[in-house]
């Protein structure tokens, strides 16, 4: 009896059903991102909040999202809410656990990257008339960038393999789609082979457009300094 099928993996590796569930699992990984950061900047700025309830409500929630697991996260959110009437599909599901939790790291990746700037250079900018909105988007948040991006990057790397944990709720992600394909197949090292090799390669391709990313943002920086020096 065989343990390992090269044409059942080879066979697979370029199954529809399979390649379906690596795009699902790519938006998946973008939209979940986009919100996250919405919400990360909202709960860095709350948490830099001069008011106290602000601020403890940005704690509270960094506090709680970050200190329960995900994979409970999605099943209160997928499950418990409709005991209350709430309800949502396992898409909208999905995308609110995803970006709930992410959000929760990467605000304080944000705010890490805020504090990171000097605050004489704030009070500068205050006794020149500028605005504290003015102050976030022109003098902070673009040095703030050159902090947040690595981290950011590793962050999306985790949130590629992270999506997986919604197969919990019936997302027919990469891994979802992986186990339907085992229940009818019974390849299973060939398929979860499969499976790991597009996890593989989606955070490789990643660690490539990260690095282009570091380094193109890097050189930009250093073009505008020197322009403002001469």
């Amino acid at each position: 009896m065989s343990f390992w099928s090269w044409s059942g993996f080879f066979d697979y590796l370029v199954n529809p059903f399979i390649l379906g569930g690596v795009l699902t699992t790519i938006w998946l990984t973008a939209v979940s991102l986009v919100f996250g950061l919405m919400l990360g900047l909202l709960i860095a700025l709350m948490r830099r909040s001069k008011l106290g309830l602000v601020r403890s409500l940005g704690v509270f929630y960094v506090w709680l999202f970050r200190g329960t697991p995900l994979l409970v996260q999605l099943i209160v959110i997928y499950t418990a809410l409709p005991q209350v009437g709430i309800r949502f599909s396992v898409v909208q599901a999905a995308l609110i656990g995803l970006a709930l939790n992410e959000a929760a790291y990467l605000a304080e990746i944000i705010r890490a990257g805020i504090q990171a700037v000097p605050d004489g250079q704030s009070r500068a900018a205050r006794a020149l008339g500028m605005t504290e909105r003015q102050i976030m988007r022109h003098i902070v948040m673009p040095q703030a960038f050159k902090v947040i991006i690595p981290p950011l990057g590793n962050s999306v790397n985790g949130l590629l393999k992270t999506t997986s944990v919604t197969s919990v709720i019936s997302m027919e992600e990469l891994l979802r789609r992986t186990q339907v394909l085992i229940q009818e197949k019974f390849m299973v090292l060939e398929l979860f082979a499969v499976a790991a090799f597009y996890y593989l390669l989606l955070t490789s391709v990643w660690d490539f457009v990260q690095r282009r990313i570091e380094r193109d943002f890097g050189q930009s920086t250093a073009v505008a300094s020197l322009t403002e020096k001469r």
